[in-house]
């Protein structure tokens, strides 16, 4: 992956996590980056350290609310405006909601909604087209684990998920007669504010057994840009999310079905 540079490389989800990682680890290897995320002052600290790290490192920091599609629009606005063409799209921006669906507040699951579904096929949809008349371009949608199976208290999460990697799946098999990689990105549980944002405000209990599942978010992201390098439709990143992959694919639905229902209750 080191020999691969991009010319601009658009990243979503920036500020913190997997984002601000992918933006530091991809910095060496980009002429520019585009980063975006909701929080200005983080994405201005990003770029500037960004910056300082990579001399001749272009940066460009937009601030966009991905749940709002008028903040999507100016934000490819603001690409078009300074003549930004990506070459490398990363969907990284997600959000999560962990709890009951009944108890849920339509708000927080329509925010979902529009950011891990919404936003991530709009921007996948402007861009395409120049990596088509290029011949050129990679795409690396942020899925998760939780794509493969049902998750009781996860429910929407998961469901927006699944949703993500059927379409890189998809896209994947569109765009590659034009030379263009897509990757799924299929993590477990990193340590990232992900979880804090996606716990609930009158509490609850962590995610069920993430703490064996745990990758560092470095590795989680150094492994995803070398399965795009490599081209692979999708990456699990570490040997347990791997085999905890591997087993779910395995094991058939009325299993899964009837085991899930043990869930441990909040």
């Amino acid at each position: 992956m080191s020999s691969i540079r991009f010319k601009c490389a658009l990243v979503t989800g920036a500020s913190a996590g997997l984002g601000a990682e992918f933006a530091r680890q991809l910095a060496p290897r980009c002429e520019t980056l585009a980063l975006v995320a909701r929080r200005a002052d983080r994405l201005a600290d990003l770029a500037d350290r960004l910056q300082t790290r990579n001399p001749g490192l272009r940066v460009f920091a937009i601030e966009a609310d991905l749940s709002d599609p008028e903040a999507r629009l100016q934000a490819v606005a603001h690409l078009q405006e300074h003549g930004l063409v990506p070459d490398l799209l990363i969907n990284n921006a997600g959000l999560g909601d962990y709890g009951e669906f009944a108890s849920s507040e339509w708000e927080r699951i329509e925010s979902m909604l529009r950011v891990n579904i919404e936003a991530l096929t709009h921007l996948a949809h402007a861009v395409v087209p120049s990596m088509v008349a290029a011949g050129r371009g990679s795409i690396l949608n942020v899925s998760s684990l939780a794509s493969v199976l049902p998750i009781p208290d996860f429910a929407v999460y998961a469901a927006t998920k699944a949703y993500v990697s059927s379409f890189s799946e998809a896209l994947r098999l569109e765009v590659r007669e034009h030379g263009i990689h897509v990757t799924a990105l299929c993590p477990g549980p990193v340590r990232t504010e992900f979880g804090e944002v996606a716990r609930r405000k009158n509490g609850g209990k962590d995610f069920p057994a993430r703490g064996l599942l745990y990758v560092p978010a470095e590795q989680v992201v150094a492994e995803a840009l070398e399965g795009l390098s490599r081209n692979r439709a999708r990456v699990y990143p570490g040997l347990q999310i791997a085999v905890a992959a591997a087993v779910i694919s395995l094991i058939p639905l009325a299993v899964l079905r009837f085991g899930m229902g043990f869930r441990p209750r909040r």
